[in-house]
């Protein structure tokens, strides 16, 4: 009976070592999840960078491997990784004084659309060769929130010849972030949940055109 009860006990503690086992990955996100105080200053710094680079910056690896490789990214040829940054607030349109009623002369802009989605949008217009595979989220600041968008050229032959990559080479996945069906827009069109008090869905047009 002891002896049953000892290796009943050493199978119990064999699992438990094995639960406690934690990746590579796992470290990574707890490290963006949970910062600690000199992380903290290590991600200020780095946005202190970014805010001075350009808009849109090419990668040469992602930002956050973790989520990168989550969300498809792969280290070979044709998957690039662009780093892009959406000012914050309200966006304005050029203010007119001819021609309109003071209706029309409004110069404030309502955006039907979430930061992420945006940012993905940017890079497509600039690379209409590529095609968006998924983006997340880095950090925000007082002025800026930081992506990285996964960008994937579908012309590439490595790209086709992969087969979790290459149904983004099928016609009817192109542009895929103009029409909202990445992820980001996805959750900003209202379709990850469905609930009947939420006002995009089924679409924009619905609940009276009120969209968002």
């Amino acid at each position: 009976m002891a002896e049953k009860q000892k290796a009943e006990k050493q199978i119990k503690e064999k699992k438990e070592a094995k639960k406690s086992v934690k990746g590579f990955y796992h470290f990574i996100k707890q490290k963006w999840k949970k910062p600690n105080s000199e992380r903290v200053t290590e991600i200020r710094n780095l946005m202190t960078k970014w805010r001075a680079e350009d808009r849109i910056v090419r990668l040469d690896k992602p930002t956050r491997l973790d989520r990168a490789r989550n969300l498809g990214y792969k280290a070979k040829k044709g998957v690039i990784v662009f780093r892009v940054a959406v000012k914050r607030g309200g966006r304005k349109k050029p203010r007119i004084n001819i021609k309109r009623r003071s209706k029309r002369m409004s110069v404030r802009k309502i955006l039907k659309m979430n930061y992420q989605w945006v940012a993905e949008q940017r890079v497509q217009h600039k690379y209409p060769n590529l095609e968006i595979l998924n983006s997340y989220k880095l950090a925000k600041d007082g002025k800026y929130f930081y992506f990285d968008v996964i960008a994937i050229d579908p012309s590439i032959p490595e790209i086709k010849s992969d087969s979790n990559l290459n149904w983004i080479c099928k016609p009817e996945n192109r542009n895929r972030t103009f029409r909202g069906l990445t992820s980001a827009a996805k959750k900003s069109r209202g379709l990850t949940s469905k609930s009947p008090n939420l006002k995009v869905r089924p679409s924009l047009r619905a609940w009276k055109r009120h969209g968002r």
